[in-house]
């Protein structure tokens, strides 16, 4: 079978959701335009000219780029074609970049096969019904709703806890997101944020950013309470804390993906105030 490598665009959002949905997962138009919006993807047409893999690259500002949405139709495993467009992905980019992506079991075997090691894990944790959790008061603290004027401080909050600095996708991601809150202190400082993004099935909670579990929960509340529906958060190891509320709130987890990396396979520096991620395409 006859598969060629493109670089996709605009008017392939329809052929990637047809894609996304045959291998069981919930890409939306909103979500593939975020990722063709924040990065690049590749993915091979058949000569029917449908999508029949994929596979997007979301460069962030300094060091490190994200790749996720690497799905190959059914009738086209085994030629090759996933790593052909993750190679694809990473000969896009400029400079000597750390790759990292969220691996599928089904993955990681091609994925080491390609040089990328594991360096933690994500738990994937869903929720049918959240249950409000009486959460300790912050006195000194003030929750609100995003204001433009808060961009640069929670661009600079985010970069601290991811690892690398994320102006575009967070400029995106933000005009995606249903709600998007600041934590501020006393003096007006940010000191956590949070989003949450409407998918087909879930409300996706994350990226959230804080100084400790409780500001965490409370942040994850807020996002959470007046939803009626089913929702999704997934959080880095070692959150024992921040996982004990969510479970206390209706959350069950449901599986824990490696992350893994390449050029060098090691995390970068974070400074321990992630406590959920975007979502496994954009870590």
């Amino acid at each position: 079978m006859k598969a060629d490598l493109t670089e996709l665009d605009q008017l392939d959002i329809p052929g990637l959701i047809d894609l996304s949905e045959s291998v069981g997962w919930d890409y939306d138009e909103f979500e593939v335009r975020t990722l063709l919006e924040s990065g690049r993807v590749f993915g091979h047409k058949n000569s029917a000219g449908s999508i029949v893999s994929s596979s997007a690259i979301i460069p962030y500002d300094t060091k490190l780029a994200s790749i996720g949405m690497v799905i190959v139709h059914e009738e086209f495993r085994g030629l090759g074609l996933a790593m052909e467009a993750i190679r694809k992905c990473a000969e896009s980019i400029n400079g000597d970049r750390s790759l990292m992506l969220i691996a599928t079991k089904e993955g990681m075997p091609l994925y080491e096969k390609m040089g990328f090691k594991t360096v933690d894990y994500i738990s994937k944790f869903l929720c049918d019904q959240f249950v409000p959790v009486k959460i300790q008061k912050h006195d000194g603290l003030f929750i609100e709703d995003f204001n433009q004027s808060d961009f640069a401080q929670l661009v600079d909050l985010d970069g601290a806890a991811f690892g690398d600095r994320r102006s575009v996708f967070l400029r995106n991601r933000i005009s995606q997101s249903k709600q998007c809150l600041v934590v501020k202190n006393n003096n007006g400082e940010i000191i956590g944020y949070g989003l949450s993004i409407q998918g087909p099935v879930n409300l996706i909670l994350g990226p959230i950013a804080a100084a400790d579990p409780d500001t965490a929960a409370l942040i994850a509340e807020k996002l959470a309470l007046h939803h009626k529906g089913k929702l999704r958060i997934d959080v880095p190891e070692g959150r024992a804390d921040f996982m004990s509320y969510l479970e206390r709130s209706g959350f069950v987890k449901t599986n824990t993906p490696p992350v893994m990396m390449k050029n060098p396979a090691a995390m970068p520096q974070r400074d321990n105030s992630l406590y959920a991620i975007a979502s496994q395409a954009f870590g």
